[in-house]
């Protein structure tokens, strides 16, 4: 599904039009990544857990020229989906 096919969903769900509809979409994405950014947790009951996990630094190897970078610490963003949302996917 892409974000456009969610929009129309959206706005057909909702019975908004798809300008509103596009602005909700945008509204909740924006404030995921504001929050992930900052450094906050998101908890949506009944649909999981968006995180940060830690990557320690790691040394790399270049096959192709027989060399190694390093590669530096780093956050990355981790999504936990809730119990009822895994059991609801493995039934369908």
């Amino acid at each position: 599904m892409t974000k456009i096919e969610l929009v129309k969903a959206v706005a057909e769900k909702t019975g908004i039009d798809q300008p509103t509809a596009m602005a909700a979409v945008e509204g909740v994405i924006d404030t995921l990544k504001e929050a992930l950014i900052g450094k906050e947790n998101v908890y949506i009951r009944g649909w999981g857990t968006w995180t940060l996990k830690h990557r320690a630094q790691k040394t790399a190897r270049n096959i192709s020229k027989n060399t190694t970078l390093v590669i530096p610490a780093h956050d990355i963003p981790y999504f936990k989906p809730c119990k009822d949302f895994l059991e609801a996917v493995a039934k369908a």
